[in-house]
């Protein structure tokens, strides 16, 4: 027998995802999604008798359940004691989370978002995300543009082919010599990132994919004043935004893009990772 599975916060990702889940024929369970107009909702205690419990990506924001779609506030340390050790409950970006979690409570939580097939899928929306808001601030085409895509990871080698793909002007830079290798085969221009300085004044846009700090102060003054910049890493991402608003540069943080802009497409995306977690536990008939 499937399991029942109950969808606990989130935003329209998870809205998404309980009515693909609907549509499969599970038997579904939503809570904390009201405003979304997520199906099949019901009171907390009801979706906490779940067999599988979906929580949200992120799980928590400063310490209580991720829940933009609603009204009500669910401290995580008022959620966990309430749970049964037979559940399982799986979660994105788990691992901000005590590990007294399991400790003390012996529950079993996994990381739907950690698994690579997710993270590959999230690649495309979000490069696609970024070229949208990027043509959003932007006075110029692609074609013909001079863009930096900062880091050699999954964002930025699908974002690097699709900026490519539209005629821009591509540079990527990366630390290792393989993914310089690869960048030079891909038709784009290598730069070590360790190596920017002196070329930055060249770019039309420039695109951070890399989580650590890499345009400081320094660097950001050698970017154009109508250099559009775009922060597409998750905290503390790495363009230091203080810096740039103190030298008037075009600087935007955009993370989480695959949930503003494409959340149907990102449901489908943790669908599949839910049901392969599934499988390999054989609890997926």
């Amino acid at each position: 027998m499937k399991p029942a599975i109950a969808v606990l916060g989130g935003d329209l990702r998870q809205v998404y995802l309980s009515r693909l889940l609907e549509a499969d024929g599970r038997h579904v369970m939503t809570w904390g999604l009201e405003k979304g107009g997520a199906p099949c909702a019901v009171p907390l205690h009801q979706a906490l008798e779940a067999r599988v419990l979906v929580l949200p990506l992120p799980v928590w924001r400063d310490g209580a359940l991720n829940l933009p779609l609603t009204d009500t506030r669910l401290e995580t340390e008022d959620l966990w004691p309430r749970l049964r050790t037979d559940q399982l409950l799986l979660g994105g970006m788990t691992g901000e989370l005590p590990p007294r979690l399991r400790e003390d409570f012996g529950l079993t939580l996994l990381d739907y978002y950690d698994r690579e097939e997710l993270q590959a899928a999230n690649a495309v929306p979000t490069a696609e995300g970024a070229i949208a808001l990027a043509l959003e601030l932007t006075d110029r085409t692609l074609c013909g543009s001079r863009c930096l895509v900062m880091g050699f990871g999954r964002i930025g080698k699908v974002l690097s082919d699709r900026l490519r793909a539209l005629g821009a002007e591509v540079a990527v830079s990366a630390r290792k010599y393989a993914d310089l290798a690869w960048v030079r085969a891909m038709g784009c221009a290598p730069c070590r990132t360790d190596a920017l300085s002196g070329a930055l004044g060249d770019y039309d846009l420039i695109f951070n994919t890399v989580p650590a700090l890499v345009l400081d102060q320094r660097l950001l003054a050698e970017t154009r004043e109508d250099c559009v910049i775009l922060d597409l890493a998750s905290a503390p991402g790495g363009v230091d935004f203080d810096a740039a608003a103190r030298l008037g540069r075009r600087a935007q943080a955009a993370p989480g893009l695959p949930g503003k802009t494409a959340p149907r497409s990102a449901a489908a995306a943790v669908r599949e990772s839910i049901y392969h977690i599934l499988e390999e536990r054989g609890e997926y008939m």
